[in-house]
């Protein structure tokens, strides 16, 4: 089952960003999109992720248009790392990751014992135990978001999209989330879709990638094929050396 982006137009109001993007995604594949400042880089995501429409064309979850499931069934395969969380959440940091398993529960008020111990095990994994019965108001900048990633994963989607994963964090946790999410999307069960600024990492970690254009036809396929000094001098209209 791949989620599938066809003949997607993206933008706002009158402004079109994104023409004609048409790009299948599959489970064991790991995707950077690359791209400058308002080149839709974020549009793509909340388009792929279900919660904003585009100006033209679908996405198509296995043989279903994403815009006919209802938000469980979508949040059960899709898991969407936003760039900005747009409320406050004043519970400690283990109850915010648990909220990863609503879509899954079956009693709405608490979250169940496994629940828990999915929300622990990524917490650990995310180097964040010890401060798992602090507030989430409390922590670093890097701190939550190391947070908000523990959650996408304890939401356990088939597609992971995570826009500006790396944000706030030093490198060895980049190091840390970038191997994660490799090693995730290798085992051929999900695919990673990550919006990044630094395409020395998209080559290294990432097997296909995205280009969005200003203005000019995206491109997409294999690192090898479309992380060339060629494409991203044409891209960011700087000399790059790989």
């Amino acid at each position: 089952m791949s989620l599938s982006a066809r003949a997607l137009s993206l933008g706002f109001g009158h402004r079109t960003v994104v023409k004609h993007l048409a790009v299948d995604i599959a489970p064991g594949q790991c995707w950077a999109v690359l791209g400058n400042n308002g080149s839709g880089k974020t549009t793509f995501l909340h388009t792929l992720g279900g919660i904003r429409r585009p100006l033209a064309g679908s996405v198509v979850l296995g043989d279903c248009a994403l815009s006919g499931l209802d938000a469980g069934a979508r949040a059960r395969s899709i898991g969407l790392l936003l760039q900005e969380e747009p409320l406050e959440f004043w519970g400690s940091v283990l109850e915010y990751v648990c909220l990863g398993r609503y879509p899954h529960r079956r009693a709405r008020l608490r979250p169940a014992p496994e629940d828990e111990a999915i929300a622990r095990a990524h917490l650990e994994r995310l180097e964040l135990s010890a401060l798992a019965e602090r507030a989430l108001a409390s922590l670093s900048g890097g701190e939550r978001q190391r947070a908000r990633l523990a959650l996408v994963l304890t939401q356990q989607p088939v597609y992971y999209l995570l826009d500006e994963p790396l944000q706030h964090l030093d490198l060895r946790h980049q190091a840390r989330v970038l191997e994660h999410f490799a090693v995730l999307a290798a085992g051929a069960r999900a695919a990673v879709v990550m919006v990044l600024h630094d395409p020395r990492l998209a080559q290294r970690y990432c097997d296909h990638a995205l280009l969005l254009y200003d203005g000019q036809a995206p491109l997409a396929g294999t690192s090898p094929e479309v992380l060339t000094a060629a494409n991203l001098e044409r891209l960011y209209g700087i000399p790059v050396t790989l």
